[in-house]
Formats: structure tokens, sequence, C-alpha cells
């Protein structure tokens, strides 16, 4: 894979977040680029003043928006408004902000938890808006949605150069270890690490069944980077790894690692499983990008090596 630098000073929101935190690890790989990483306390994103004070203040060529409000299903259903508001206000503010002062490149971030339940798989990118988003997380997906026709619009009216990259599940030694904001992947290896000692069962939601797409967070951030150079249509694209383990699959990787005994894991059949299968087509990307994903395994074992060394250190591991 290689990038042109069309773009070199460049703004990353969400610089504290899993993929912010990717990035910056690797930054490395693109000696020609100057970036800035910022995390809330440096700018209020859902404030357009500040926003466009701050991108005004650095003269950026480039933004990279990947600050977002997000939780478990416990903090969705409690702070639906403020996960609809929040995204809504920091995602307009980002676009109006390159708009009104001349970014060259604007990248937004889309989810694939934003589509209809029943779309068929695998996902492609335009069954959008062809169904209602999951009940559990309808707010956060329908501000994720937003951001398509938002690239439309702005595209069309201002003739800017604003795409959308839609993500799936991202981990990577920086993920967020939070109880209700981690994605099961993350709850998992927490759960079993501060369970590893003992012969006690560790509880797993569902028969375990289910298949699950995760992508590592430094291949995220490679993503990005060559989008932001080479990625120009309105269309919002896939930029996922493909990649599928059950859930009991990834429980066992994660047990093996950790030493701890797989007749300890205990899949409870009474607790809901979720989605049985939620795939995706990155055939899009693939086929202008040729990307190579660092396979699962490799980036759980990292991911999981980092968390067992750094457990309890705040300032490398959220918890």
């Amino acid at each position: 894979m290689t990038t042109t630098t069309r773009f070199r000073k460049i703004w990353v929101t969400g610089g504290t977040g899993t993929v912010g935190k990717s990035l910056a690890a690797i930054q490395s790989e693109f000696p020609k680029h100057e970036f800035i990483f910022s995390g809330s306390s440096d700018c209020d994103l859902t404030k357009l003043d500040q926003v466009s004070d701050f991108v005004r203040s650095h003269h950026f060529d480039g933004i990279i928006h990947l600050a977002a409000v997000a939780g478990g299903i416990a903090f969705s259903t409690k702070y639906p408004a403020t996960l609809l508001r929040d995204n809504v206000l920091m995602n307009i503010n980002i676009i109006e902000a390159a708009r009104l002062n001349g970014v060259g490149k604007t990248v937004l971030t889309l989810s694939t938890g934003m589509y209809p339940v029943d779309a068929p798989n695998p996902i492609k990118e335009e069954y959008i808006h062809n169904g209602p988003a999951h009940q559990s997380n309808y707010s956060y997906s329908y501000a994720k949605r937003l951001i398509e026709p938002s690239v439309r619009a702005y595209r069309t009216e201002y003739d800017m150069n604003v795409i959308g990259l839609t993500v799936n599940g991202m981990f990577s030694e920086y993920s967020d270890y939070r109880e209700d904001r981690s994605i099961m992947l993350a709850a998992l290896i927490r759960r079993f690490y501060e369970n590893r000692k003992g012969s006690e069962k560790i509880m797993i939601w569902g028969d375990g069944s289910p298949l699950r797409e995760y992508t590592y967070g430094h291949d995220i951030g490679r993503a990005f980077m060559w989008c932001l150079e080479n990625y120009d249509d309105p269309q919002v694209m896939h930029i996922g790894s493909t990649e599928e383990h059950s859930v009991k699959e990834t429980a066992f990787m994660i047990a093996d690692q950790m030493g701890i005994e797989r007749s300890r894991l205990f899949f409870d059949t009474s607790k809901p499983a979720g989605i049985h299968k939620k795939s995706t087509d990155n055939s899009k990307f693939i086929s202008r990008s040729n990307f190579k994903y660092t396979p699962f395994k490799v980036g759980l074992e990292r991911t999981i090596a980092y968390f067992c060394e750094h457990y309890g250190e705040s300032k490398k591991v959220r918890l």
C-alpha cells in the first residue's frame, strides 16, 4: 500500500481514543505529515466557535475526525439524547469549521453498528438507510447515519472535499476497558485478567456462536491515512477487516494467552447473545488500496500483552 502526500498538517480528533492513540503510535510511518492529536480537554467539539478557532489557529490541511461519544448497551440506554446530540453537533461542527477555514480534506467516521438490523450479509455501503437501527443503540446509529447525507450535502453546495469511512469493531493496545464504554472484546480481556487466578467459572453471555469482525487499531489508522490521500468519492466506504471469529473462538484465544483453562469458561445461554452474524463488504476499499490487515490473532496477542503489562497504570490502560 502506497500513499501520496497531498495534505501535510493533519488534525486528528479523538486523539486519546483507541484509533487516535494507535495512529499516534505509528505516525513515524508517515514522516511527511505533521499530526496534531487532540482530546476533549483541548477543544470542545460540540461548540462551533471553539472548533473553528482551533482550526484557524493551526492552519490544518486535513482533518481526521475520530472523536465520538459512545458506550455499551447500558450507556446507550441511559443516555440516548446525549449520544444523539453530542455526536451530531461534533460531526456538523467539524464540517462547518473545515468549510469556514478552507481545510483541504475532511474525513468523518461512521460505524457498522448503524446498519438496519435486518440488513443482508455481507452488508454493503448502500444499505445504510434501508431500515430501522437496532433499538439498543438507535440514537448513536442515527447520528452516524446522518454523516452520509452531510457528506453529500456539503460536497454539493460548497464543493468540499469531505468523505465518510465506516469502521467495524476496533481494538488495540489502547482500547477502552471501562465497564460502560468497552466493546465485547475489551470487556472479555478485562474480565479474564481480573479472574485469571483461582478455579471459579468465568461467565460469557450467550452460547458463543455469534460471529464478529474486529480490526486492529493500527490498521484503521493506516486505512484512514490512505483514504485521506487517495479516496475522494461521495459514497461512504467500509475500511474494516472482514476476518470473522466466533465469540467462543475469541474467548478461547484470550484464555489461552492468559494461561486460563478453557474448562473454566461458562457460556450462559440464558443471556442474550446478540445478532448472530454482521459481516461487511470491504471490496471497494480493497480493490482500490490492496490493503493488507494485521491478522486478528496477532493484534489480539499484542493487545493482551500490553494490557497485562500495564494493568493498573491509569495513563496507559483505561479502566
